[in-house]
């Protein structure tokens, strides 16, 4: 059966925030990529660039909730449009600090702008695929990786040339703040998502969104914590060298690239439920037996299951938030990304401060254990009434 064709300016506002999401993976990647050179800039060890990455987390835990509240009450169109002009401005100039401490400055500066810009696009996002009616998320989040696995290709390639991190970042950020402005005054009118000025913005989440606000958290810090970690891994503990160590988040990103290109189909075929049970099963599975392999290549191959894992899971924990009973869509969605995201921007320092008691190998077990835990709360995800919520599958074995 043919699906009917989408309105216009939905499907223009589609290819707007797919691009956007594009831009925003391909700022990330180029950023994970690198960080190894701005440590080594700036004579940074392990327990110093986790204090400087729990700046980010700092900004972004101040951000996230007002950034959320901003998307719901004027709508996501602005939001995310003012949040990109920023993330591509600090993106341009965090590398280029002349001290540690104005370092942690800027990282604060860049947690605040890239988790606002992370609220504030998936809020549009959604307002997005109801407009169309079917499952198109994913699709969105596949743009946020392919951009990722982007920015981190350029990123090795950087590393491996020599080419100066502050030029690499600068020239990332200016390309992707012209594009990005331009190409997002194709967003839906400021009035899709907004709220009316009566409606509650802060409100006390019900049990089921603490859930899926849970769930976020484990899947984002998995992401966060691989992105910021895997190159240091990589290059300082299993001696690979500064292009090779690069690849690491290559390979996790070209997984979950091809995960979430094909995420809403799989959730249409396999359900929510089994679709994260088994991503879950295997990320810890592949990067357990990873870490106890402790080889450059079993590393890279910890990574990509750690990508294959966790694919569909944001995905689908924001459109099952976006039907939470009680809840506006807008409203449901700012909780559930700002504790997501938290998880995003806590992982890393969280890792760097066990590295420092423990070891690194011994600190990024805490991925596995997360991983194992985003499998226990697969069934958490099941919504009824929605498209892709429920296969037959499922229901038989429900």
């Amino acid at each position: 059966m043919s699906r009917p064709a989408a309105p216009r300016d939905a499907r223009r506002a589609r290819v707007a925030v797919t691009v956007v999401f594009g831009l925003n993976g391909l700022i990330f990647g180029s950023w994970a990529a690198r960080i190894p050179a701005v440590r080594d800039r700036l004579g940074l060890g392990d327990g110093e660039l986790g204090l400087a990455l729990a700046c980010i987390a700092v900004g972004a835990i101040l951000a996230m909730p007002v950034a959320g509240a901003l998307a719901a009450r004027r709508g996501s169109r602005v939001v995310t449009r003012a949040s990109l002009a920023l993330t591509c401005a600090v993106a341009a100039v965090v590398s280029a600090a002349p001290s540690p401490a104005a370092f942690a400055v800027l990282c604060a500066c860049f947690g605040a702008t890239f988790g606002s810009l992370d609220v504030s696009m998936n809020a549009h996002g959604v307002a997005v695929e109801n407009r169309f009616g079917r499952p198109i998320l994913a699709g969105f989040h596949g743009a946020f990786s392919l951009g990722g696995l982007l920015g981190a290709g350029l990123g090795a390639l950087a590393a491996g040339a020599g080419v100066d991190v502050r030029l690499h970042l600068a020239a990332i950020a200016g390309a992707s703040a012209l594009i990005g402005l331009v190409w997002s005054r194709r967003f839906l009118s400021g009035a899709e998502d907004a709220t009316g000025s009566g409606d509650p913005i802060f409100v006390r989440p019900p049990r089921r969104l603490w859930a899926l606000g849970g769930l976020a958290f484990a899947c984002l810090l998995i992401e966060g914590a691989t992105a910021d970690w895997s190159a240091v891994y990589l290059r300082d503990e299993l001696g690979a060298s500064a292009a090779v160590a690069a690849l690491g988040f290559t390979s996790f990103s070209v997984t979950m690239t091809l995960g979430r290109v094909f995420g809403d189909r799989l959730v249409e075929r396999l359900g929510p439920v089994t679709l994260v049970r088994l991503g879950g099963l295997v990320a810890a599975g592949g990067f357990g037996l990873a870490l106890l392999a402790g080889r450059p290549a079993a590393a890279m191959f910890g990574c990509a299951c750690l990508g294959a894992g966790m694919a569909s899971v944001v995905p689908i924990v924001f459109r099952a938030a976006g039907a939470v009973p009680g809840l506006t869509a807008g409203v449901a969605l700012a909780a559930v990304s700002s504790t997501g995201y938290l998880g995003f921007v806590v992982g890393p320092p969280t890792i760097g401060g066990l590295a420092e008691l423990i070891g690194l190998p011994a600190a990024l077990g805490v991925l596995v254990a997360l991983a194992a835990v985003v499998a226990s709360l697969a069934r958490t995800t099941r919504v009824a009434g929605r498209p892709g919520a429920q296969t037959s599958t499922e229901v038989a074995l429900a």
